[in-house]
């Protein structure tokens, strides 16, 4: 009797990097490649179709972020592990992640015995953390009592409004763009975008673009965002 595989869904925008998980994913005898996508919609789609045993994602997309996808699976698909793609420096997202329920990352860097290891060891306990993020994950531990994971926006409470200048810049941050890009797509200086990003921080009470993209998915702001004319 064959083992049965292990059914893995990737998404990543970016074209050589998709072949190269699609690769390292399909070299691996006990995984499979169940579907492979470039934007968000359609991965959702199939995902609310399909089961999954494990989900592969970038987190800056054309059509979004991850971040809302990997709450969505979480819910709909509890017995699916999620693990996000991330770059060197991107600790903070990556602790949003983890704090809404992924179970760790692989880098982009990443070899492709690296890449089908880490799969598979996540489908045995394992969860790919760095010690780094692990200990910043403690500390927010204690900071909350005991509670990593945050607490649901109750329906009572007001919505937070945003200026349109700052939900076109929230989006962005979301995308994964940097300031200065910002800048130039907004036809704005990069100081003001700085300001605005200030400002959000603010109004999101968080101190890292990682921290404001998970509360504003959680709070529902980026489709928001994206329903806006």
């Amino acid at each position: 009797m064959s083992t049965p595989r292990w059914r893995v869904v990737l998404i990543e925008d970016d074209t050589e990097m998709r072949r190269f998980f699609e690769g390292c994913v399909t070299a691996h005898p006990e995984l499979e490649l169940a579907a492979s996508f470039g934007m968000l919609a359609p991965a959702r789609a199939w995902l609310d179709e399909h089961p999954a045993d494990v989900l592969l994602t970038d987190l800056a997309l054309p059509d979004g972020h991850g971040l809302a996808l990997l709450q969505h699976v979480v819910r709909t698909q509890p017995a699916c592990e999620v693990l996000v793609v991330s770059v060197f420096g991107d600790e903070d997202t990556v602790i949003a992640c983890v704090e809404a329920g992924a179970v760790g990352y692989i880098q982009k860097d990443s070899t492709p015995a690296d890449v089908g290891r880490i799969i598979l060891g996540v489908k045995h306990g394992e969860s790919p953390i760095s010690p780094m993020i692990a200990r910043k994950l403690l500390a927010r531990l204690r900071q909350h009592g005991g509670r990593t994971q945050p607490q649901p926006v109750e329906p009572s409470l007001p919505a937070l409004e945003l200026t349109p200048r700052e939900s076109d810049v929230l989006e962005l941050i979301a995308r994964g763009y940097s300031y200065a890009e910002i800048a130039r797509l907004q036809d704005i200086s990069k100081h003001t975008v700085q300001s605005h990003i200030k400002n959000l921080y603010s109004k999101l009470a968080v101190h890292s673009r990682g921290e404001a993209v998970f509360e504003a998915s959680r709070m529902g702001l980026l489709d928001r965002t994206r329903r806006s004319p």
